[in-house]
């Protein structure tokens, strides 16, 4: 496994880390297993692992925090998100802040989060959602700077709404926010338009989420894919997103290269940028965490090939 800085907090952080959403709210988890995969994720120096109290209201945190304690010497960073009080992803236009996040709504959660995971100290607590027009209200900025000098959480990141990647640039601006979580992968691709560029003039740390575009990089998709109505991608996969996504999976499988998956060239493309700290798959198995880890090798994919990668942009609304 090979190491980034993770911006100004100088720690040093595994470049693939570990999602934990799918541990505890995509159809299909099971928790023994979802240990076990920790475990394996961990002995393969696996150390950056991203949580939420929502991702099964605190259920994947509490795995864990159970993860942590059964693993006690190992060195792990962890990172989760206080859920919008209003419940609405991502944030509505018209919101407020105080609709969103109270002071005491985000100490509140804070705390769950402290207590499911089993730690005196966050390593990285972070926004769910984000609208860049709160970004001069003094209240958030109070708030975050109250949680770190209590020693509640050492550091503080926003996660970006999917294909808004500038809609937090006012925010960064404060000098308030040490990470910021966004969609980044060969489909989306436009967080390196602004995004990047300013976290890396600032020492500001990028995980790069989503990196299979919630399974149509996987190469595992077909026309006949389902999942239950309680599953995220039974409303991502629309007919029509379905269709368009197998299409222009059709089209990347032919730059691949001998020997080389669709995952593994999802994950390369990430891990070619710069500005990149770290990506966090989603990784449910033991064989997920093989396969993925194995990536982070040092092997550069070749200039020609990642060019030709990025003309596989595809620009969506929110």
């Amino acid at each position: 496994m090979r190491y980034r800085r993770y911006g100004r907090t100088g720690w040093n952080v595994s470049e693939i880390g570990v999602g934990m959403w799918g541990m505890a709210a995509w159809s299909g988890s099971d928790d023994e297993e979802s240990l076990r995969t920790l475990g394996t994720a961990i002995s393969r120096g696996c150390n950056f692992f991203d949580t939420a109290w929502a991702y099964g209201a605190g259920k994947s945190e509490r795995l864990l925090g159970e993860a942590r304690r059964t693993y006690a010497h190992a060195p792990m960073f962890l990172a989760t998100k206080v859920p919008p009080k209003n419940l609405r992803w991502p944030a509505s236009p018209d919101s407020t802040l105080p609709e969103v996040y109270p002071a005491d709504h985000v100490r509140e959660y804070t705390e769950k989060s402290l207590r499911n995971l089993g730690v005196d100290t966050i390593d990285l607590q972070q926004f769910h959602v984000w609208n860049d027009d709160w970004a001069t209200d003094e209240s958030w900025q109070r708030t975050v700077s109250d949680l770190k000098d209590d020693g509640l959480i050492r550091a503080f990141g926003i996660s970006v709404n999917r294909w808004e990647p500038d809609n937090v640039l006012r925010a960064l601006a404060t000098g308030l926010v040490d990470s910021v979580q966004v969609v980044y992968n060969i489909f989306d691709q436009s967080a390196a338009d602004q995004l990047f560029p300013y976290c890396q003039t600032h020492d500001i740390a990028l995980i790069a989420r989503v990196p299979f575009d919630e399974g149509g990089l996987t190469g595992t998709l077909t026309i006949d894919s389902r999942w239950p109505e309680t599953d995220w991608r039974s409303t991502y996969f629309t007919p029509e997103r379905l269709t368009e996504t197998l299409a222009r999976v059709e089209r990347l499988e032919v730059l691949l290269p001998d020997g080389m998956d669709l995952p593994e060239l999802a994950l390369r493309f990430i891990l070619e940028h710069p500005a990149v700290s770290t990506t966090i798959p989603g990784m449910r198995r033991r064989h997920h965490v093989e396969r993925n880890a194995a990536v982070s090798d040092g092997e550069r994919l070749p200039p020609r090939l990642t060019d030709a990668l990025k003309s596989h942009r595809w620009d969506r609304r929110p």
